[in-house]
């Protein structure tokens, strides 16, 4: 199994924040997925024109400014299971599939 390490830095005015939550800003958990899908394209050479999310966890929130890390392994039958870390700490993770 390959692995592919992405760095991502969330933008302290993501728009995403704007109303998730105005008081304690957190990344909602489809930005997440949508930077692994736009990764996993990265990985493949070629996007996908659907994507099967077969697995997703979400373990601890991640705010404005922070640094992730996103550990994508290919895996032989063209799936990617994915890693999201903060500080070296898993923020979330997943399974994902290419569609046909």
């Amino acid at each position: 199994m390959r692995r592919t390490d992405f760095e991502w830095t969330v933008a302290a005015g993501h728009p995403a924040f704007s109303g998730h939550f105005p008081d304690q800003p957190i990344v909602p958990g489809v930005v997440l997925l949508d930077r692994a899908l736009y990764f996993a394209e990265a990985v493949l050479g070629r996007p996908a024109l659907v994507w099967e999310i077969a697995q997703t966890k979400f373990f601890s929130p991640v705010g404005p400014g922070q640094v992730l890390t996103f550990q994508l392994h290919e895996r032989p039958d063209t799936s990617i299971a994915f890693s999201v870390l903060a500080e070296g700490c898993e923020v979330a993770a997943g399974h994902l599939r290419p569609g046909r």
